[in-house]
């Protein structure tokens, strides 16, 4: 098998990556390993790097919006929205977003929880791509995607940072597009 340079370069990128994103045992809760991305939002490159792979699957979409999730979502999806040439808009958790809202509950790998967006941030017909930095067990995402829907938005895709594939969050997304930049198989 022939290895290009471009395929070794990736690989190379997506190994600094990892090694950027640090694991926090029992955090929030005994039994959870956290996957604290703070080191690599401080790595000027690997912030870059990260950006730019979160957006490459897109640049054909004609994305209108991209959608972060509160509130890490918020820090790639501006960016990746700017990349785009796309609006972007927020998802909140209650009480956060000052206009009239439109919640959906959902349910966390360790609890419940609910977000709302704006009525008026999303009209029929906009292509969205949702955002955020980890894909779990799917809630948060499965809710952001429920939440467009119901305004009218056709979801282009979901992509992630990060995706803990043992916990089977895809399966909450359907047939979406989906695309992660790092997974992990086991805790």
């Amino acid at each position: 098998m022939i290895t290009t340079v471009k395929e070794t370069s990736e690989q190379i990128h997506l190994v600094k990556l990892r090694t950027l994103i640090r694991d926090v045992p029992d955090f929030p809760k005994p039994g959870i390993v956290y996957k604290d991305i703070t080191p690599l939002l401080r790595h000027p490159s690997g912030l870059s790097l990260a950006v730019e792979y979160l957006t490459q699957p897109f640049r054909d979409s004609k994305v209108d919006v991209v959608i972060g999730a509160e509130s890490r979502g918020f820090i790639f999806g501006t960016a990746v929205a700017r990349n785009l040439s796309a609006g972007f808009v927020p998802v909140r958790k209650p009480g956060k977003l000052p206009h009239e809202t439109r919640a959906q509950e959902y349910e966390l790998e360790y609890g419940k929880d609910e977000l709302e967006i704006h009525v008026d941030a999303i009209n029929p017909g906009d292509r969205v791509l949702l955002i955020d930095d980890l894909l779990a067990t799917g809630g948060t995402m499965s809710a952001c995607s429920q939440l467009v829907e119901s305004l009218g938005g056709d979801i282009v895709g979901c992509a992630f940072l990060i995706e803990l594939s043992f916990l089977n969050g895809r399966a909450k997304l359907g047939d979406y597009p989906i695309h992660s930049i790092l997974t992990y198989d086991q805790e």
